[in-house]
């Protein structure tokens, strides 16, 4: 794998851990608005993130969740969930 598909992967799973930490502080401070803000911030930035890595690589997930727009992309590897750090 390059080095650039692992870094934007990288990056999408540090986004999504920071988005899950955030909702999960959300759901017992739901007043914070500057956590909800830094929140939306992130779900935006772990967006275009995602778009970013699909339209070079292919789609991360299935089942509607991600287009696959030149050609069925599935068969193609590695998956992200089987890249080893």
């Amino acid at each position: 794998m390059d080095a650039q598909r692992l870094n934007m992967l990288r990056n999408i799973m540090a986004l999504e851990f920071t988005c899950v930490d955030f909702n999960l502080y959300l759901d017992t401070h739901p007043d914070d608005y500057r956590a909800l803000a830094e929140y939306n911030a992130t779900s935006e930035a772990l967006a275009v993130a995602k778009k970013e890595y699909e339209a070079l690589y292919g789609p991360l997930t299935n089942y509607g969740h991600s287009s696959s727009p030149r050609a069925w992309r599935w068969i193609e590897e590695p998956w992200p969930w089987e890249t080893i750090f």
